[in-house]
């Protein structure tokens, strides 16, 4: 919970914790306390497991990676992705089970917009180089977006303004620090820098301009959610 500060975490190398409801296992990435305010986890639903009716305090941001995550307004697929915005109440299920990324209590106070997203089908937009940039949704500070590097792919040096979040979902992101494989979750604190690279095809989830605790005037320069 401290966002000054750069975390890496391989979620492929974490173990599942249960949660308080029987079939549905986490991992958890951020969290503030043991069962409210902000979190961040990857949650993982056996065939059959449910939740029950519950609200969003702040909104639930969450991006299916596998499988088939349910509630009473629909089934959604891996590649999906919805915003539940405050007063937003559901009770969540997966009949053959499924994997997601989720976030909780992290929208800015004024962000009620309900977002629902099939990557499948939503259109890429060209970005800086070679990306591939679909937004997902911007509110404030705060965009999110899919970027697809293509092979060989390298992108400028710049400043994460505000800071940056990162969840390899195929491939491999490489920059001077280290080398990610699909699984990892990055989060860089604001003004952090890197150049990103990568040697083979990968995409990346990706939210910017989240964590600023302060008005600064410096120009944040081009991240890699710049359209061309």
């Amino acid at each position: 919970m401290d966002f000054s500060e750069r975390i890496v975490l391989n979620t492929d190398q974490l173990d599942w914790v249960a949660s308080p409801r029987p079939g549905v296992w986490r991992k958890p990435l951020a969290r503030e306390e043991a069962e409210r305010g902000h979190a961040t986890s990857i949650v993982k639903y056996e065939p059959g497991s449910r939740f029950p009716e519950h609200g969003h305090p702040l909104g639930e941001e969450i991006l299916v990676l596998d499988g088939v995550f349910s509630d009473e307004t629909g089934d959604y697929g891996a590649g999906t992705y919805f915003r539940n915005p405050e007063g937003f109440c559901h009770a969540p299920f997966s009949e053959e089970g499924c994997i997601i990324l989720v976030k909780l209590h992290q929208f800015q106070r004024k962000d009620l917009e309900h977002i629902l997203v099939d990557t499948n089908a939503a259109p890429w937009y060209p970005g800086q180089g070679n990306l591939k940039v679909m937004p997902l949704h911007t509110f404030g500070t705060e965009s999110v977006a899919l970027v697809k590097f293509p092979a060989g792919e390298r992108f400028q040096p710049h400043t994460h303004y505000g800071g940056e979040e990162i969840y390899v979902i195929e491939g491999e992101f490489i920059d001077e620090h280290g080398r990610y494989p699909a699984g990892t979750w990055i989060r860089n604190p604001h003004l952090s820098q890197h150049a990103p690279h990568v040697e083979v095809d990968t995409l990346i989830w990706v939210k910017v301009g989240h964590l600023l605790d302060h008005q600064s005037t410096e120009d944040p320069g081009k991240s890699l959610l710049s359209l061309a």
